[in-house]
């Protein structure tokens, strides 16, 4: 009969807490993310043709500024 070792005396509780903290963190970065972006196109759409104008954008620019892709 076959077994598989399971233990791994380098994957122990701290690793596997340091994985979930990991995950965790990552997960806040995204969140954080998503509500700036978010916020920064509801800002930006507010803005008249003419104020958007004066800071060098047009409407089309809007979505790909909030996501901060230059």
């Amino acid at each position: 009969m076959a077994s598989i070792d399971t233990h791994n005396p380098l994957l122990g509780p701290a690793d596997m807490a340091g994985r979930i903290g990991s995950v965790l963190t990552a997960a806040t970065r995204v969140a954080t993310d998503w509500q700036e972006t978010r916020r920064t196109h509801k800002a930006l759409s507010a803005l008249t043709d003419r104020e958007l104008d004066d800071i060098g954008l047009t409407r089309a620019d809007i979505a790909r500024v909030s996501r901060r892709r230059w």
